[in-house]
């Protein structure tokens, strides 16, 4: 019975689409296009939403305590989303100056922005077109309808036409009413989405951060540049096999690289062995 039935459906369809002619076909074109594209879009905002931005600040701060920045980075790399991606542009803090990390997060931002509204102006053009295209459909039908009145008024000639508008009609609004479900479910995952990132990015405002050094020569004339230098809280000497300065500085006030200041001020170059933030 179930045979039966599926087999009566699909000829019953077979023969709507035979008789509402090619503007049906059209319709039925774009309404699979706009279908799979959006099923797509659906799995992708799925997939990068799977990740909460209270997981990941949780995964790096564990990490932080174990090596630092460099551990965190590497701790959340394998999540592959826009919070993970924004928040690892963060970490880079006292690798890079405030104004370069921000640059940074912002086109990490836009680039998933644009990833995620991609293909979207084409669902909801489907979903504007295809009834009008059905409106197409039974302007013609009912040509045809007032044709065959004016030629040869018999009752099949008519029905012919009507039947065309209602097809057209039909498939018009069925393509529609399908995409507008999915259409309004992708447009709430993507402001979702983007209220995470204002979320990891308010995570991130990093209040405070230390760095262990090593500089090779001129290592005092190196703690007096960072001692000047805007940001810097605090420089101390250590005795250490990897790292010879202790250095903490406030994140949001960092205007260079502290390998940069080190750099313009002895003409050197210091290795960051290690770099820990903190909320």
């Amino acid at each position: 019975m179930i045979y039966e039935f599926l087999s009566s459906t699909l000829g019953t369809i077979l023969e709507m689409f035979k008789s509402g002619g090619v503007i049906t076909y059209i319709i039925a074109i774009i309404g699979i296009y706009g279908f799979i594209t959006s099923i797509e879009k659906v799995h992708y905002l799925r997939k990068i939403s799977k990740i909460s931005p209270p997981f990941i600040m949780g995964t790096v701060n564990d990490a932080m305590e174990k090596g630092g920045s460099l551990e965190a980075l590497k701790s959340i790399g394998k999540y592959k989303n826009p919070i993970s991606k924004i928040i690892s542009e963060a970490l880079k803090i006292g690798y890079r100056n405030k104004i370069e990390v921000e640059d940074a997060m912002e086109r990490v931002f836009i680039v998933e922005i644009g990833k995620m509204n991609r293909g979207l102006g084409t669902i909801k053009m489907i979903i504007e077109i295809a009834p009008l295209l059905g409106l197409i459909g039974t302007v013609l039908g009912m040509w045809y309808t007032f044709k065959a009145l004016g030629v040869d008024a018999s009752p099949t000639a008519m029905a012919g036409g009507i039947y065309i508008a209602l097809i057209t009609t039909i498939a018009g609004l069925t393509v529609a009413i399908a995409l507008l479900p999915l259409y309004s479910n992708i447009t709430s995952r993507i402001e979702d989405e983007m209220d995470k990132i204002e979320i990891a990015k308010k995570m991130t405002n990093w209040r405070t951060a230390v760095m262990r050094i090593k500089v090779e020569v001129e290592s005092e004339k190196a703690m007096e540049a960072l001692k000047k230098s805007e940001g810097i809280v605090k420089v101390k000497e250590i005795d250490d096999s990897k790292a010879n300065i202790w250095v903490a500085f406030k994140p949001s006030m960092l205007e260079k690289s502290i390998s940069n200041i080190i750099m313009e001020k002895c003409n050197t170059r210091a290795e960051i062995i290690e770099s820990k933030l903190m909320q």
